[in-house]
């Protein structure tokens, strides 16, 4: 009784603790686009009077240090600082929203800009020209991360990249600079994956992104060896066999650091049993990773099979100073929008990349007697 006493009010505490920081995360957010609005609207005061040249040389410092003076205790509001709330709108003005109208502004008695005026990121006081959920990240992530990819990133597209992965990821900001530096836009894999998502650390969810193609050449498999006459014959079981039959050669097609665990490797889990159909161990990742070999077309019932494969090896097999296993999904076609779509909606680090045969390879060259009427024609 007293053990279940103490579970229960450690699982309150828990609870508890659970949706105090979620309600700060949501304040926090609420506050953070509120300051977002202020230092774009302060942005654009300056701009337009230190850039036209209404104000003298050394402008933004004074106002800086009368700010202070003004307001004891003040941060955030250094030369510097200014500065790049000056950058922040300059840089993102033509991109989010459009001008407010001459009617839309207030400026009777000829006073200077009011609050409302300057917090120009106010839906009620804006046109964007961006969609909402776009919005709605941009104003979730600190000013300070903003800077840093504004720093760093020209590109729009890649811009609203870093956003979103910042957003979704939670990374703070010296964990964005690692992930400017290694430029991880210009390194995804072309391979639909959820691995920014799910792999918690940013360096490992890079390298895992940057390990996997989107497409492999088994072009060790050869059907005739396998006896197999007909190319419709050869099932996943086929392909797995000459995949054990060659499991250095596939290794090497995978990448460095994959260490063969075992094939149709037993799991069980409440008196259910699974098999995984390959299973290796990288050590780069510090994971293990199951894959699955499917033959003709992706299906959405694959994530949740191999989702459930991951699930079991994370509570039975992996080892307490290992990352979470992860899932490969080797089909032979693959809609790449569509899986990208439905893999977002899992928990577990999965991907799905295609794969060809010898005899996918064969298919697509000419046969030797189109090469000979090709040579004739040539001569």
């Amino acid at each position: 009784m007293a053990n279940n006493s103490i579970i229960s009010i450690s699982q309150a505490v828990e609870t508890i603790k659970t949706a105090i920081l979620q309600s700060q995360y949501r304040a926090a957010k609420q506050v953070n686009a509120e300051q977002l609005s202020l230092y774009y609207g302060i942005g654009k005061y300056i701009s337009e009077h230190s850039r036209e040249g209404y104000w003298g040389t050394g402008a933004i410092e004074q106002i800086s240090e009368k700010l202070q003076k003004e307001l004891p205790g003040l941060r955030g509001f250094s030369a510097t600082s200014i500065k790049k709330m000056r950058q922040f709108y300059e840089q993102w003005t033509q991109v989010l929203f459009r001008p407010l109208s001459a009617g839309e502004i207030d400026h009777s008695e000829n006073r200077s800009p009011t609050a409302v005026e300057i917090s120009l990121l106010s839906p009620e006081k804006q046109s964007y020209r961006v969609n909402m959920p776009r919005l709605k990240e941009f104003l979730s992530i600190g000013f300070t991360h903003h800077i840093e990819i504004l720093n760093k990133v020209s590109d729009i597209e890649e811009r609203f990249f870093y956003i979103h992965q910042t957003y979704i990821n939670q990374w703070n900001k010296y964990q964005l600079r690692d992930i400017l530096k290694k430029d991880l836009y210009h390194h995804q894999s072309l391979m639909p994956n959820n691995f920014a998502n799910t792999i918690l650390d940013p360096k490992t969810a890079i390298r895992a992104i940057e390990m996997f193609k989107d497409e492999y050449l088994l072009d060790y498999i050869n059907v005739e060896q396998l006896g197999e006459r007909d190319a419709a014959d050869v099932d996943e079981r086929i392909v797995e066999k000459s995949i054990i039959h060659n499991v250095k050669n596939f290794i090497m097609t995978f990448g460095k650091d994959f260490t063969f665990v075992g094939n149709q490797y037993h799991l069980e889990k409440y008196g259910h049993d699974l098999y995984p159909d390959l299973l290796f161990y990288n050590r780069e990742l510090a994971a293990l990773v199951a894959v699955e070999l499917k033959k003709g077309d992706f299906k959405p019932a694959y994530l949740g099979q191999l989702s459930a494969y991951l699930r079991v090896l994370d509570t039975e097999v992996r080892k307490p100073f290992e990352n979470p296993s992860i899932g490969i999904i080797l089909c032979q076609n693959a809609d790449k929008s569509f899986v990208e779509f439905l893999i977002q909606g899992y928990q577990n680090p999965m991907g799905v990349a295609t794969y060809k045969t010898q005899e996918d390879v064969r298919r697509v060259l000419p046969s030797e007697e189109d090469l000979l009427k090709l040579l004739q024609e040539k001569e």
